[in-house]
């Protein structure tokens, strides 16, 4: 792999490292700084001249200053002749906001598919999008990962009589069947109503989960209502111990407070987005997707299957 370089913004150097720790090959050295009135500075600090560069940053908080960190990076990649920049987005923001559900508000996911695609990056990997059609937002290749094989090795080693896998929501179900076929288990679903943003109403359960575990599975967790308002509702009705696994542990606001105050005996997460400055809480345990990251860079500069990964 002589001519495959790695580069890390600074939204999770951690993962960065785990994945060139994988591929063993060292992050390309660069300077990322800011000005004293906010703008972003980058140099890269050695040659990329003809080599297969892949950007890794995470779009997570501050997300506008990640997103205009991977551009500026982008840049200075591309105008030092690099043969292909191809950008690692394990968490990709704004992707909820992934059509119109009002009238006159933007599609933002679409929106930062179109700065990445015109700022000059050659193809796009991330993980979980929240939804699939932001796929079809680029055009240039995206390859899709998804954190399951992780996380369904996690919940197998859980000590229960009969699983029930969870969605939260309607959008969630077809995860959800994903994940139960994987552990042969029934599934059950929140009936959710969301009023306004990061705000979530159960209105009821579809499925039995009476002296069940319950494992509730999502994409993102945010400000952990609609997870921990799901949590009640499955403890309310008889569910003999409630857990939860997300991809994405955004985790803002008093999102903490609530998983500790909440009936979840554990809440499975993976690192695409840093966890390490949140306040610590045992409930929480935290899976890496270094690995499965660097063996799909791998694959893709190897001009391999991507598919196999996930059979």
């Amino acid at each position: 792999m002589t001519g495959l370089k790695l580069i890390s913004g600074t939204a999770n150097i951690e993962l960065a490292k785990e994945i060139s720790e994988y591929l063993g090959k060292p992050l390309a050295k660069s300077e990322i700084s800011r000005f004293s009135d906010g703008e972003v500075y980058v140099q890269i600090d050695e040659s990329v001249r003809g080599a297969d560069v892949f950007l890794i940053q995470s779009l997570s908080a501050p997300v506008n200053d990640n997103i205009m960190e991977l551009l500026v990076t982008l840049d200075a990649l591309k105008r030092s002749s690099a043969s292909s920049v191809n950008i690692v987005v394990p968490y990709y923001a704004y992707a909820r906001q992934d059509r119109k559900v009002l009238p006159r508000v933007p599609i933002s996911a679409k929106l930062v598919a179109d700065l990445i695609t015109v700022a000059g990056a050659n193809r796009i990997m991330s993980m979980d999008l929240h939804a699939g059609q932001i796929q079809g937002f680029f055009d240039i290749p995206v390859d899709h990962l998804y954190a399951a094989p992780i996380l369904l090795d996690y919940i197998r080693k859980i000590s229960a009589n009969e699983l029930v896998i969870v969605s939260p929501d309607a959008g969630g179900v077809e995860r959800a069947r994903y994940y139960a076929k994987k552990l042969g288990c029934s599934i059950a679903i929140i009936d959710k109503r969301r009023p306004k943003p990061n705000v979530s109403e159960i209105m009821h359960i579809i499925g039995d989960i009476k002296g069940k575990t319950a494992i509730i599975v999502d994409d993102i967790v945010d400000t952990a209502g609609t997870l921990t308002n799901a949590a009640k509702a499955l403890d309310k009705e008889g569910a003999e111990a409630v857990y939860a696994c997300c991809t994405h542990p955004i985790l803002s606001g008093k999102a903490i407070d609530k998983i500790n105050e909440s009936p979840i005996v554990e809440l499975v997460v993976t690192n695409t987005i840093k966890f390490s400055n949140k306040t610590p809480t045992d409930k929480v345990k935290v899976l890496s997707v270094g690995e499965l990251i660097g063996e799909a860079i791998r694959r893709v500069y190897h001009k391999e299957s991507l598919s196999a990964i996930f059979e």
